[in-house]
């Protein structure tokens, strides 16, 4: 089933985000958590990619098992970084087979080992044109991101939202942001969309905080500000055993706020953490509930 028929269906999705183990790492070790995922009765769950590309295998192969045998929609993402035409392709052949319908179009990062990558000598050089590729092939549902601060690379705002106008005209059906921890941001953004008249259903991202150190790093590589009460919360419990449970109240306060001001739905980056995960479910209401 397309990931769109479902906001047909539902008033408001809840989803979450996975990713594949290390290269050097067993695959077993996501596969073993994937059942607990399951019996939270998500909408779907999202696969991602490896920068480069480096995990593209373990994707599809993720996302398949996830459709086939817990009978879940799952959203593999997809980058079109470092990849030939041909490869491009075969991947979306792959994806056919395995019976996958949802696709996270993304441009991609550059390979860790390749600072000064330079995607002007890729197939594609933006998401927006990787989308219309896909558009043409078997009528994926295709998902893209947005940037509710900002792309880091964008220079201005407004050549960011022209820019993601144009993802959704080559084909998008609906939008997945990146993590950001100030609701205001998220509504602000929702403005911006309308006035560019953009309106695809729009799922926020947010991540749980488990550690001060990680969260800090993460958020200076996405350009992700922090609102001052969250700013106090991470000088107080650090790295602490306490800042994971200051993290998981802060972000089941934040979806609370999303989901009662009437979003499509939520997207949990779960870092692979079904634990913290359910923890979070259970705090809002919706462990097990079916709409």
């Amino acid at each position: 089933m397309k990931i769109s028929d479902l906001f047909t269906r539902k008033k408001q999705t809840i989803s979450f985000e996975i990713f594949p183990p290390k290269l050097t790492s067993p695959i077993e070790t996501i596969f073993e958590k994937l059942g607990d995922f399951a019996s939270m009765n998500p909408d779907f769950i999202s696969v991602t990619y490896g920068a480069g590309g480096s995990k593209k295998g373990r994707t599809v192969e993720i996302a398949s098992k996830i459709k086939r045998e817990y009978n879940i929609e799952s959203l593999a993402h997809f980058t079109c970084v470092g990849h030939t035409i041909e490869e491009v392709n075969q991947s979306l052949l792959d994806m056919k087979k395995e019976g996958l319908e949802n696709i996270f179009a993304l441009r991609g990062d550059p390979p860790a080992d390749q600072p000064d990558f330079d995607f002007s000598k890729g197939v594609f050089t933006h998401a927006s044109e990787l989308i219309k590729h896909i558009r043409q092939q078997n009528n994926f549902c295709i998902a893209a991101a947005a940037y509710p601060e900002g792309h880091a690379d964008s220079v201005r705002i407004k050549y960011d939202m022209h820019y993601l106008k144009l993802k959704v005209e080559q084909g998008v059906d609906f939008l997945i942001t990146q993590l950001f921890f100030d609701n205001r941001v998220f509504y602000d953004f929702l403005d911006k969309c309308a006035a560019q008249r953009i309106s695809c259903p729009v799922l926020p991202g947010v991540m749980p905080i488990y550690k001060a150190d990680q969260i800090k790093r993460i958020a200076l590589m996405c350009g992700a500000s922090m609102p001052a009460k969250l700013v106090l919360v991470l000088d107080k419990y650090g790295n602490t055993p306490d800042m994971e449970k200051a993290g998981i109240e802060y972000a089941s306060e934040q979806i609370r706020d999303l989901l009662d001001s009437g979003v499509d739905g939520v997207h949990i980056n779960t870092m692979n953490r079904s634990d913290a995960t359910r923890v979070i479910l259970d705090n809002l209401g919706l462990l097990n509930k079916k709409a």
